[in-house]
């Protein structure tokens, strides 16, 4: 996936990390039928079946939304993933031959679930998509009315979230370090790469920690609305993002036991 015009930094470095994640993916799955040649399309979508994803072998393909050429998905990316998701209307279209290899989307999403390194790959290559859209998408925006959604910077001792508050977004760091505390107490720390802020969507409860940076931060945000639709098109890797926060959580209450009982001494 690559978008079109300026690249800012951060955006150049996600991309080519999650440009690493399919390969990962897909090791150790045989493709489920032969490679779809194309010469060229105007709405893959109404040409490949609900049912499958592709690797995108040889070949670039543009998307449109709202009708606009926004990004588009090149060599090594995986195809097929938007369908049925509640996200904005996308048309990939192509003018040059393409080669696609298909895998079966039910035999795929059991394949990364059998393991817990691809769980993690795959909820940050779909989240990290997500949020690159959510970005190029609210840059086409006037100032004005642009969403809070994307890409957002905090200088160190800036809140991320606070306790309390209401649960809009789902965050992923992409540079920087945070510290987590409830009640004032530090609890842990939020590394680069990780989920944070999830669990409140799942149990439509307000934030249970204030989260703070502690050097320069960019993290990703994803609105609450297509975070569970991604995690409703995929529920097994719902379940072992909802099983890790349920442990992380356990650890923090553990340490914040700790904390308190300390002081009443």
């Amino acid at each position: 996936m690559y978008l079109l015009g300026d690249q800012p930094l951060y955006a150049e470095k996600l991309i080519s990390t999650l440009q690493r994640i399919p390969e990962q993916l897909l090791d150790g799955l045989e493709p489920c039928d032969e490679p779809l040649h194309l010469e060229s399309v105007d709405d893959l979508y109404a040409t490949i079946g609900a049912n499958r994803l592709y690797l995108l072998k040889t070949g670039l393909l543009h998307a449109l939304i709202e009708g606009k050429p926004l990004f588009y998905m090149q060599e090594g990316d995986l195809i097929g993933l938007r369908q049925g998701l509640n996200t904005a209307p996308c048309v990939y279209t192509s003018d040059e031959p393409l080669e696609l290899i298909p895998y079966d989307r039910e035999a795929l999403f059991k394949h990364i679930h059998a393991s817990s390194q691809r769980q993690e790959q795959f909820t940050q290559y779909i989240l990290g998509q997500a949020a690159l859209m959510s970005d190029a998408l609210a840059h086409n925006k006037p100032a004005e009315i642009r969403p809070v959604t994307g890409f957002q910077h905090f200088a160190p001792g800036a809140e991320l979230i606070r306790q309390g508050d209401e649960a809009d977004h789902v965050f992923i760091i992409t540079e920087g370090h945070a510290e987590a505390f409830v009640e004032g107490i530090k609890v842990g720390d939020v590394q680069k790469d990780e989920i944070f802020g999830a669990m409140a969507l799942f149990t439509r409860e307000k934030r249970s920690a204030t989260v703070i940076a502690s050097s320069p931060t960019t993290v990703m945000m994803i609105p609450k609305d297509q975070f569970l639709a991604l995690m409703q098109s995929n529920p097994r890797i719902a379940h072992s993002l909802i099983e890790s926060m349920a442990r992380r959580i356990d650890l923090m209450n553990k340490e914040l036991t700790h904390y308190k009982q300390l002081a009443q001494k």
